[in-house]
Parts: C-alpha cells; sequence; structure tokens
C-alpha cells in the first residue's frame, strides 16, 4: 500500500498558515481525486483543499480548529491504485528513502543563534503569534529573538508557545546568543540569571465592567482576522496619504450613453471600476516603482500588474479579489473579471487563488457616500488607491473666452503609501497622473 501526503497547499506570497474550519472527510472514507477532504481559512479567503489522489483516508492529522502551517502533512490517503497491484515474489528490504531520518525536534531555546542570525530585524510574523505575543506581554524586542523553525527562520505558533511554556518555568528569555565553548558544563545553574524578573509573566485581566446598557458582540473568525491584518499592516508600513481631486464628467457622459448598448452587445455591465482600475494601469507603467513590495533591505519590483479590488461580503466585511494582469486586458476585459469576482463575492464563491498575488488595490469608498479616505495598505504592496463618491461641484474652468463657473463631476482620490520606500514626490506624481488619465477620457470613445 502506497500512503499519499496530502500537505496544507501554499495560499499566497504572504500567507504561512491556515486554519482548519471542517473535515468532509474521516479517516476509513473513500475519496476521489479532487473531491473535497477539508476547509480551511486564511486573512484572505475560505478555501476547499481537494485530494491528491484516489483511495481511502489512513489518518488525519490536525484538527478542527488548529492552525497548520503550509506545506505541513494534514492527511494521508492509502493509494487505491496501489493496493490493486500484487505483491512482488521477494520480500524486498525497505526503500533507503523511507529509512529513519533525522527528524526536527522540538525547537531548544537555549542555541537560537542560528535562527536569530537569519532574521536581521525583519522578520515576518502571522496575526496568530502577534496575537498570542501581546496575550503574553511579549514586546517586540523579544520577539525578535525568539527563534523560529518556519520558513526563512519564521516564528510558528509552536515555536512561541515553547518560548512561553519555558518562560515561565523559569527558563531564560531568549537573547541574542553568543557562541558557547562550554556547551556541556552544568556548573552554572541557569535559574539564577534574572531573566525571570525582566519578563515577568502575564497577571490576569480583570473583569471589564462595561455598564448595564450595552451589547456585547463577539468578533466573528473573519473580523479578527481583518483586525490583524491591518494592524500588522500599520506595525509594518510607515503610511503616508496624498490627495487629489478629478473631472470625471467625460466618464459619466460616456458611461450614461454607451451602459445599455454596452450590456446589449457583451452582455455585461460596465461600471466605474474596470475603467479607473484601466487608469491605474497605464500609469503603473509609467511608474513602476508603485507596483512593488518590501522584503527586509530589497525592494522587489513586480513585472506583472495584477489589481485588487476591495469587495463587500455578503456579511459587511470586506475582501480584496484579484484582476490577473489587468495590464493585458481592455476594457471590456476588465469589466468581465470586475463583475465575476464581484458576484463571486456576494455569492460566497470567491476561490482561494481569487485573492492571491495582488500588486496594487483599488478600494470605492464613494460605494458607500464617503468623499475621500485614509485606506490602510494591503500587505506586502506598498500602495493603495481609495477613489470617493462622485458629485456635482461648481468648478471654475479655463476656456478660450476666460475663466467660467461650470457644473462638473468631481471625484477626491487617495493614496496611502509605504514611505520606506516610496517618496512624497513619487507617490504625489503616480497619483496626479491617474487623475490626468481620468480626465482625459475620450468621451467619444467607441464601445
Amino acid at each position: 500500500m502506497a500512503l499519499v501526503d496530502l500537505v496544507m497547499p501554499k495560499m499566497g506570497e504572504s500567507i504561512m498558515e491556515a486554519t482548519v474550519l471542517k473535515w468532509h472527510k474521516q479517516p476509513g472514507d473513500h475519496v476521489n481525486m479532487d473531491e473535497t477532504i477539508l476547509e480551511i481559512a486564511t486573512d484572505k479567503v475560505d478555501s476547499e483543499v481537494p485530494s491528491t489522489a484516489e483511495g481511502v483516508i489512513k489518518e488525519i492529522l490536525f484538527n478542527v480548529n488548529d492552525v497548520v502551517p503550509v506545506g505541513t502533512v494534514i492527511a494521508r490517503i492509502e493509494s487505491g491504485a496501489a493496493a490493486e497491484q500484487p505483491a512482488p515474489p521477494q520480500a524486498a528490504p525497505a526503500p533507503q528513502p523511507v529509512a529513519p531520518a533525522p527528524q526536527p525536534s522540538a525547537p531548544v531555546y537555549q542555541q537560537p543563534a542560528q535562527a536569530v542570525a537569519t532574521t536581521g530585524g525583519n522578520r515576518f510574523y502571522s496575526p496568530l503569534v502577534l496575537n498570542i505575543a501581546a496575550k503574553e506581554g511579549i514586546g517586540m524586542a523579544e520577539l525578535e529573538n525568539i527563534p523560529g523553525t518556519g520558513a526563512e527562520g519564521r516564528v510558528s505558533k509552536k515555536d512561541i508557545l515553547a518560548y512561553v511554556a519555558n518562560r515561565k518555568n523559569g527558563a531564560p528569555a531568549a537573547a541574542p546568543a553568543q557562541p558557547s565553548t562550554q556547551a556541556a558544563a552544568p556548573q552554572q545553574p541557569a535559574p539564577q540569571q534574572p531573566a525571570v524578573a525582566s519578563a515577568p509573566a502575564p497577571q490576569a485581566q480583570p473583569e471589564v465592567n462595561y455598564g448595564d446598557n450595552v451589547e456585547i458582540i463577539e468578533m466573528d473568525r473573519m473580523r479578527k482576522l481583518i483586525a490583524d491584518h491591518m494592524v500588522r499592516s500599520k506595525a509594518t508600513s510607515a503610511h503616508v496619504t496624498s490627495f487629489t481631486e478629478a473631472d470625471v464628467t467625460n466618464i459619466v457622459k460616456w458611461r450614461d450613453k454607451v451602459k445599455g448598448e454596452f450590456q446589449k452587445k457583451y452582455n455585461e455591465k460596465i461600471t466605474f471600476t474596470p475603467i479607473f482600475i484601466e487608469a491605474i494601469v497605464s500609469c503603473i507603467r509609467k511608474f513602476p516603482m508603485i507596483n512593488s513590495s518590501v522584503d527586509g533591505n530589497r525592494i522587489i519590483v513586480k513585472k506583472d500588474i495584477n489589481i485588487g479590488m476591495a469587495t463587500a461580503l455578503p456579511s459587511g466585511n470586506l475582501i480584496v479579489p484579484v484582476i490577473k494582469n489587468a495590464d493585458t486586458k481592455n476594457l471590456l476585459g476588465l469589466s468581465k473579471d470586475v463583475n465575476g469576482l464581484a458576484n463571486a463575492a456576494r455569492n460566497n464563491k470567491l476561490k482561494a487563488d481569487d485573492t492571491q498575488g495582488g500588486t496594487f488595490t483599488l478600494t470605492n469608498v464613494g460605494t458607500f457616500g464617503s468623499l475621500m479616505g485614509t485606506p490602510v495598505i494591503n500587505q506586502p504592496q506598498v500602495a493603495i488607491l481609495a477613489v470617493g463618491t462622485i458629485k456635482k461641484r461648481p468648478v471654475v474652468m479655463e476656456t478660450e473666452d476666460g475663466d467660467v463657473i461650470a457644473i462638473r463631476h468631481m471625484m477626491y482620490l487617495s493614496m496611502s503609501y509605504d514611505h520606506r520606500i516610496v517618496d512624497g514626490s513619487l507617490g504625489a506624481s503616480f497619483l496626479t497622473a491617474v487623475a490626468n488619465e481620468l480626465e482625459a477620457f475620450d468621451v467619444n470613445r467607441a464601445v
């Protein structure tokens, strides 16, 4: 019998773990190729994990609500194809690759030098790890010195829980390790170190009295994840927001004129969103640094232009599906993607891949009546642009006969950007270019 490992899939470049929501299969159940075995959740979206083989579920390695790092084996499938093969005539010795290999043991925090050396002070921490650190009174300086066994030296849930347990048992707090020349010398007892006094165990929080005339609502899982994502973004990026306005009268007139013909011809509604995305893409080509991310001291400039669009879920929460390769699509293609992703979000039909790989985000705060906003950067991107509601306003316009006051459709634009790599000149120049692109829209454009 051949055993096939089912691993926690990679859900995106910034997602290092996922939560098990529900098992659809149990040990002993038969499963077909690509049949759903379990549901998982990340801070982006809920998703189904399909089987990678046909056979029988041999064992399940994690429970519901467990948080599992990507790449970890979560279940094993006994391949049905292998079961039908006749046994070999000779009892062959076990294949060499199956011979017991050294398995990673639980983290040993007395020798953290190698793990700490890889951090450079700029490690990524998952929302779960940050939550545990906050609850246990572990500051960022202390967190930086906890060795990680995850990818690229990241601190996993197992690492921080083991560290907390060691600390409560009186073990020294993690510190930048010095190579020991007498690792085996037991003469100097560690408990005499003052580490416990410098990092005391957290005290139980007193019960809070909110008064009688209140309603207490527990955050649902999605709201907790969104909260963690937003707080982590503020802690990661140096947020700066620039503002401008655009005269979008030509866009409004053109859409009013062609929306009936557009839907009849292509069976698609034409909204403002694909027009905004088209302008953003055009300007990203001129300012490619806006389409990047930060990894430590390195700037990763993305060649693909994948535009995320903030979309409301039925619950009222927001999610950001991504239009992949937006720079390769015309207005019709963008309209199809915008409509398709928005409908999938409203009906809870988004796939995990639909929210991955974004390089720049657009959020339309005008949908909710706001004139403008100061959006929070969608990590690991470096900029997010918000468009406000379109309103008619009296505006001074220059004409051949002099200045006149005219009623125009005006819209505010605001962009938050990461000041670590996007300076004010670049951020303001890009935002102004988007506004100019919108104002230059051809009112006589063919459908």
